[in-house]
Protein backbone atom coordinates (compact mmCIF):
# COMPACT_ATOMS: atom_id res chain seq x y z
CA UNK A 1 0.00 0.00 0.00
CA UNK A 2 1.31 3.44 -0.87
CA UNK A 3 1.91 6.16 1.68
CA UNK A 4 -1.48 7.41 2.84
CA UNK A 5 -2.65 11.03 2.57
CA UNK A 6 -1.86 13.17 5.61
CA UNK A 7 -4.21 12.45 8.52
CA UNK A 8 -5.23 9.00 7.28
CA UNK A 9 -4.98 6.18 9.83
CA UNK A 10 -2.02 4.14 8.62
CA UNK A 11 -0.91 1.78 11.43
CA UNK A 12 -1.89 0.32 14.80
CA UNK A 13 0.08 -1.32 17.56
CA UNK A 14 -0.26 -2.18 21.23
CA UNK A 15 2.01 -2.89 24.19
CA UNK A 16 1.36 -6.10 26.13
CA UNK A 17 3.07 -7.36 29.27
CA UNK A 18 2.27 -10.87 27.98
CA UNK A 19 3.14 -10.66 24.29
CA UNK A 20 2.81 -14.40 23.73
CA UNK A 21 -0.65 -14.32 25.30
CA UNK A 22 -1.64 -11.42 23.03
CA UNK A 23 -0.37 -13.27 19.97
CA UNK A 24 -2.36 -16.35 20.92
CA UNK A 25 -5.54 -14.35 21.59
CA UNK A 26 -5.47 -12.24 18.42
CA UNK A 27 -4.34 -15.21 16.38
CA UNK A 28 -7.53 -16.98 17.43
CA UNK A 29 -9.91 -14.01 17.23
CA UNK A 30 -8.61 -12.21 14.12
CA UNK A 31 -6.71 -15.00 12.38
CA UNK A 32 -3.39 -13.20 12.66
CA UNK A 33 -0.01 -14.80 12.14
CA UNK A 34 3.17 -13.19 13.44
CA UNK A 35 6.65 -12.47 12.18
CA UNK A 36 9.82 -12.62 14.21
CA UNK A 37 10.46 -10.01 16.89
CA UNK A 38 12.98 -7.26 16.17
CA UNK A 39 15.20 -7.11 19.27
CA UNK A 40 16.87 -3.89 18.13
CA UNK A 41 13.40 -2.25 18.17
CA UNK A 42 12.22 -3.49 21.57
CA UNK A 43 11.03 -6.90 20.34
CA UNK A 44 8.47 -5.25 18.06
CA UNK A 45 6.49 -8.06 16.40
CA UNK A 46 4.41 -7.54 13.29
CA UNK A 47 1.04 -9.23 12.80
CA UNK A 48 -0.22 -10.39 9.42
CA UNK A 49 -3.69 -11.04 8.04
CA UNK A 50 -3.56 -13.35 5.04
CA UNK A 51 0.14 -12.58 4.72
CA UNK A 52 -0.32 -8.79 4.73
CA UNK A 53 0.91 -6.45 7.49
CA UNK A 54 -2.07 -5.70 9.76
CA UNK A 55 -0.72 -4.36 13.09
CA UNK A 56 1.99 -5.04 15.65
CA UNK A 57 2.45 -6.07 19.28
CA UNK A 58 5.35 -5.17 21.55
CA UNK A 59 6.31 -5.59 25.22
CA UNK A 60 6.21 -2.39 27.29
CA UNK A 61 9.29 -0.24 27.48
CA UNK A 62 10.93 -0.11 30.92
CA UNK A 63 8.94 2.26 33.09
CA UNK A 64 5.97 2.24 30.70
CA UNK A 65 4.18 -0.74 32.21
CA UNK A 66 0.47 -0.13 32.58
CA UNK A 67 -2.89 -0.73 30.97
CA UNK A 68 -2.59 -2.28 27.53
CA UNK A 69 -4.19 -0.17 24.79
CA UNK A 70 -4.27 -0.04 21.01
CA UNK A 71 -2.63 3.02 19.47
CA UNK A 72 -3.78 4.27 16.07
CA UNK A 73 -1.22 6.19 14.01
CA UNK A 74 -2.16 9.01 11.63
CA UNK A 75 -0.04 9.59 8.55
CA UNK A 76 2.20 12.65 8.39
CA UNK A 77 4.69 13.84 5.75
CA UNK A 78 6.66 15.57 8.53
CA UNK A 79 6.28 14.24 12.09
CA UNK A 80 8.10 17.22 13.62
CA UNK A 81 5.80 19.69 11.89
CA UNK A 82 2.73 17.71 12.96
CA UNK A 83 3.98 17.61 16.57
CA UNK A 84 4.37 21.38 16.47
CA UNK A 85 0.77 21.73 15.25
CA UNK A 86 -0.40 19.45 18.08
CA UNK A 87 1.15 21.82 20.62
CA UNK A 88 -0.10 24.97 18.89
CA UNK A 89 -3.64 23.54 18.77
CA UNK A 90 -3.94 22.70 22.46
CA UNK A 91 -2.76 19.11 22.41
CA UNK A 92 0.22 17.50 24.12
CA UNK A 93 3.21 15.71 22.62
CA UNK A 94 3.86 12.65 24.79
CA UNK A 95 6.82 11.34 22.82
CA UNK A 96 8.91 13.57 20.57
CA UNK A 97 9.41 12.45 16.95
CA UNK A 98 11.81 9.52 16.94
CA UNK A 99 13.38 7.88 13.92
CA UNK A 100 12.81 4.11 13.85
CA UNK A 101 15.65 2.88 11.67
CA UNK A 102 14.77 3.03 8.00
CA UNK A 103 11.12 2.28 8.75
CA UNK A 104 10.01 5.83 9.48
CA UNK A 105 9.56 8.40 12.24
CA UNK A 106 7.00 8.12 15.03
CA UNK A 107 5.61 10.39 17.72
CA UNK A 108 2.85 10.06 20.31
CA UNK A 109 0.36 12.81 21.17
CA UNK A 110 -2.74 13.46 23.25
CA UNK A 111 -5.68 15.51 22.03
CA UNK A 112 -7.34 18.14 24.29
CA UNK A 113 -10.01 15.61 25.27
CA UNK A 114 -7.40 13.15 26.54
CA UNK A 115 -7.28 10.56 23.72
CA UNK A 116 -3.80 9.35 22.75
CA UNK A 117 -2.84 8.84 19.11
CA UNK A 118 0.29 8.17 17.12
CA UNK A 119 1.92 10.11 14.30
CA UNK A 120 3.75 8.15 11.59
CA UNK A 121 6.02 9.59 8.92
CA UNK A 122 6.61 6.63 6.62
CA UNK A 123 10.00 5.46 5.50
CA UNK A 124 10.28 1.91 4.22
CA UNK A 125 7.31 0.93 6.40
CA UNK A 126 4.30 2.57 4.79
CA UNK A 127 1.70 1.09 7.14
CA UNK A 128 -1.23 -1.24 6.67
CA UNK A 129 -0.94 -3.65 3.75
CA UNK A 130 -4.44 -5.03 4.29
CA UNK A 131 -7.35 -3.81 2.19
CA UNK A 132 -10.16 -1.95 3.95
CA UNK A 133 -12.73 -4.49 5.17
CA UNK A 134 -10.50 -7.53 4.54
CA UNK A 135 -10.77 -10.05 7.42
CA UNK A 136 -8.17 -9.40 10.12
CA UNK A 137 -7.30 -5.95 8.78
CA UNK A 138 -7.85 -2.47 10.15
CA UNK A 139 -11.26 -1.15 9.11
CA UNK A 140 -12.15 2.05 10.97
CA UNK A 141 -11.18 4.34 13.84
CA UNK A 142 -13.15 6.64 16.13
CA UNK A 143 -12.17 9.18 18.75
CA UNK A 144 -14.34 8.59 21.82
CA UNK A 145 -14.31 11.83 23.82
CA UNK A 146 -16.08 13.77 26.55
CA UNK A 147 -15.00 17.07 25.00
CA UNK A 148 -16.38 16.93 21.43
CA UNK A 149 -16.19 20.64 20.70
CA UNK A 150 -12.49 20.91 21.52
CA UNK A 151 -11.75 17.70 19.62
CA UNK A 152 -13.71 18.82 16.54
CA UNK A 153 -11.57 21.97 16.47
CA UNK A 154 -8.27 20.26 17.29
CA UNK A 155 -7.98 17.57 14.62
CA UNK A 156 -8.74 19.79 11.59
CA UNK A 157 -6.15 22.27 12.89
CA UNK A 158 -3.47 19.54 12.99
CA UNK A 159 -4.42 17.57 9.87
CA UNK A 160 -6.03 18.69 6.57
CA UNK A 161 -9.47 17.45 7.65
CA UNK A 162 -12.86 18.78 6.70
CA UNK A 163 -15.57 18.10 9.27
CA UNK A 164 -19.02 16.65 8.73
CA UNK A 165 -21.69 15.81 11.31
CA UNK A 166 -24.65 13.47 11.49
CA UNK A 167 -27.89 15.32 10.81
CA UNK A 168 -29.57 13.19 13.50
CA UNK A 169 -29.26 15.41 16.56
CA UNK A 170 -29.86 12.49 18.93
CA UNK A 171 -26.32 11.25 18.15
CA UNK A 172 -23.35 13.57 18.57
CA UNK A 173 -21.10 12.09 15.89
CA UNK A 174 -18.61 13.79 13.58
CA UNK A 175 -16.53 12.56 10.67
CA UNK A 176 -13.18 13.80 9.44
CA UNK A 177 -12.60 13.72 5.67
CA UNK A 178 -9.36 13.88 3.69
CA UNK A 179 -9.49 14.51 -0.05
CA UNK A 180 -13.21 13.73 -0.04
CA UNK A 181 -12.80 10.43 1.80
CA UNK A 182 -13.98 9.84 5.37
CA UNK A 183 -11.01 8.55 7.37
CA UNK A 184 -11.92 8.95 11.05
CA UNK A 185 -14.95 9.35 13.30
CA UNK A 186 -15.62 11.17 16.56
CA UNK A 187 -18.16 9.93 19.08
CA UNK A 188 -19.21 11.93 22.15
CA UNK A 189 -19.09 9.80 25.31
CA UNK A 190 -22.36 10.02 27.21
CA UNK A 191 -23.57 8.84 30.59
CA UNK A 192 -23.53 5.24 29.38
CA UNK A 193 -19.72 5.33 29.64
CA UNK A 194 -18.46 4.75 33.21
CA UNK A 195 -16.64 7.87 34.48
CA UNK A 196 -13.41 5.92 34.94
CA UNK A 197 -13.23 5.13 31.21
CA UNK A 198 -10.87 7.70 29.64
CA UNK A 199 -11.15 9.20 26.17
CA UNK A 200 -9.53 6.93 23.59
CA UNK A 201 -9.18 6.09 19.92
CA UNK A 202 -11.22 3.01 19.18
CA UNK A 203 -9.75 0.70 16.54
CA UNK A 204 -12.01 -1.52 14.42
CA UNK A 205 -10.73 -4.75 12.88
CA UNK A 206 -12.73 -6.54 10.18
CA UNK A 207 -13.93 -10.11 10.69
CA UNK A 208 -15.94 -12.44 8.43
CA UNK A 209 -18.45 -13.20 11.22
CA UNK A 210 -18.95 -10.80 14.14
CA UNK A 211 -20.76 -13.26 16.40
CA UNK A 212 -18.16 -15.96 15.85
CA UNK A 213 -15.38 -13.49 16.67
CA UNK A 214 -17.17 -12.44 19.88
CA UNK A 215 -17.65 -16.08 20.88
CA UNK A 216 -13.97 -16.81 20.32
CA UNK A 217 -12.86 -13.67 22.16
CA UNK A 218 -14.97 -14.34 25.25
CA UNK A 219 -13.96 -18.00 25.22
CA UNK A 220 -10.34 -16.85 25.32
CA UNK A 221 -10.91 -14.49 28.27
CA UNK A 222 -11.96 -11.33 26.47
CA UNK A 223 -14.88 -9.20 27.72
CA UNK A 224 -17.84 -8.15 25.58
CA UNK A 225 -18.47 -4.42 26.19
CA UNK A 226 -21.19 -3.69 23.63
CA UNK A 227 -23.11 -5.55 20.95
CA UNK A 228 -23.15 -7.36 18.65
CA UNK A 229 -25.39 -4.88 16.90
CA UNK A 230 -26.35 -4.30 13.28
CA UNK A 231 -25.76 -0.95 11.57
CA UNK A 232 -25.64 0.49 8.04
CA UNK A 233 -21.85 0.10 8.23
CA UNK A 234 -21.81 -3.54 9.37
CA UNK A 235 -22.46 -5.80 12.34
CA UNK A 236 -20.05 -4.89 15.13
CA UNK A 237 -19.19 -5.51 18.77
CA UNK A 238 -16.87 -3.76 21.24
CA UNK A 239 -14.50 -5.97 23.22
CA UNK A 240 -11.61 -5.86 25.66
CA UNK A 241 -8.86 -8.45 25.38
CA UNK A 242 -7.65 -10.40 28.46
CA UNK A 243 -4.99 -7.71 29.12
CA UNK A 244 -7.50 -4.86 29.00
CA UNK A 245 -6.92 -3.42 25.53
CA UNK A 246 -10.20 -2.31 23.93
CA UNK A 247 -11.00 -2.90 20.25
CA UNK A 248 -14.02 -3.48 18.03
CA UNK A 249 -14.73 -6.20 15.50
CA UNK A 250 -16.96 -5.53 12.49
CA UNK A 251 -18.39 -7.64 9.69
CA UNK A 252 -18.84 -5.12 6.88
CA UNK A 253 -20.76 -7.62 4.73
CA UNK A 254 -23.72 -7.71 7.17
CA UNK A 255 -25.47 -4.34 7.10
CA UNK A 256 -28.87 -3.08 8.18
CA UNK A 257 -30.63 0.26 7.74
CA UNK A 258 -29.98 3.38 5.71
CA UNK A 259 -26.72 5.31 5.82
CA UNK A 260 -27.15 8.36 8.08
CA UNK A 261 -27.45 11.78 6.46
CA UNK A 262 -24.56 14.15 7.14
CA UNK A 263 -23.82 17.83 6.58
CA UNK A 264 -20.65 19.93 6.61
CA UNK A 265 -20.00 21.38 10.05
CA UNK A 266 -20.71 25.08 10.30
Amino acid sequence: MAVQPEGTPCWADAMFADVEGAKSFYGDVLGWTFGGSASEFGDYTQAYADGKAAAAVVPPMPGAEGQSAWCLYLASPDAAATAAKVRASGGEVLMEPMKVGEFGTMALARDPGGAVFGIWQAGSHEGFETEMGAPGGYCWGEVFTRDPEKVDTFYPSVFPYTLRKFDDETMDFSMFDVQGKTVLGRMAMGDDFPPEVPSYLNVYFAVPDCDAAVAKATERGGVLRYGPVDSPFGRFAALSDPQGASFTVIDVTTTEGEMPATSPAT
